[in-house]
């Protein structure tokens, strides 16, 4: 009875498979060259907190998940924004009016991690802060402490926030530059945010980035 409960197991995952394989999403390719200098892109820098209920196109979700996390060199694998020791603790996930997805930087492509608009959930997270719901995404900047403690100790706790921090002033410059609002939010529950998006137990949120359109006001 338990081989044929086997049996019947496996040829039902055989058949079935593509059931379980997760939603992949392949983004267009970055450009590496736009319309605004840097310097102008840093003088234009603001925290908007109002923003039209727009979604965003793949293009410009594709470029701002590369400014963050993209790969620029093929040897080594090194990213647009610095790690120690090139370890590379962070994850990112987007999350739109579909759900929420994590980004794959070696294939530069999106992971359906959760089907649903999560976004008033995380408006109520981060203590009602109403634009974080009305934005067309949000970059949830997470990290895995442990892949660098394993190499850095307890030093990692100030390596990795750093870190997140490199990857979001990244974030925030591809906003200016792409004629798109964006605001850093650092006020949130911790375990709530955890609970919402379904993170894995050895993620922790470091930053909520709401961007979208901004609304004239």
């Amino acid at each position: 009875m338990k081989k044929c409960f086997l049996f019947l197991l496996v040829v039902f995952l055989l058949i079935n498979g593509s059931a379980f394989a997760k939603e992949i999403i392949k983004l267009p390719l970055p450009k590496t060259n736009g319309k605004m200098s840097l310097e102008e892109a840093l003088y234009h820098r603001r925290s908007e907190r109002s923003f039209y209920n727009s979604p965003l196109s793949n293009e410009q979700i594709a470029q701002l998940l590369w400014a963050a996390q993209g790969i620029t060199e093929n040897t080594w694998r090194l990213r647009t924004a610095p790690s120690s020791g090139a370890i590379y603790p962070l994850e990112l996930y987007l999350v739109n009016s579909l759900g929420v997805y994590r980004y794959l930087p070696e294939s530069h492509s999106l992971e359906l991690h959760l089907k649903g608009d999560k976004r008033l959930s995380l408006m109520r997270a981060s203590l009602g802060q109403q634009f974080v719901g009305e934005a067309g995404i949000i970059v949830i900047v997470c990290a895995d402490f442990e892949k660098s403690r394993a190499k850095y100790g307890l030093r990692a706790d100030r390596y990795v926030p750093l870190e997140g921090g490199h990857a979001a002033q990244n974030i925030l410059l591809q906003s200016v530059a792409l004629g798109l609002g964006a605001v850093p939010v650092g006020s949130f529950w911790d375990d709530v945010v955890m609970a919402v998006i379904a993170l894995p137990y050895c993620q922790e949120p470091l930053y909520l980035i709401p961007i979208g359109y901004i609304k004239q006001t």
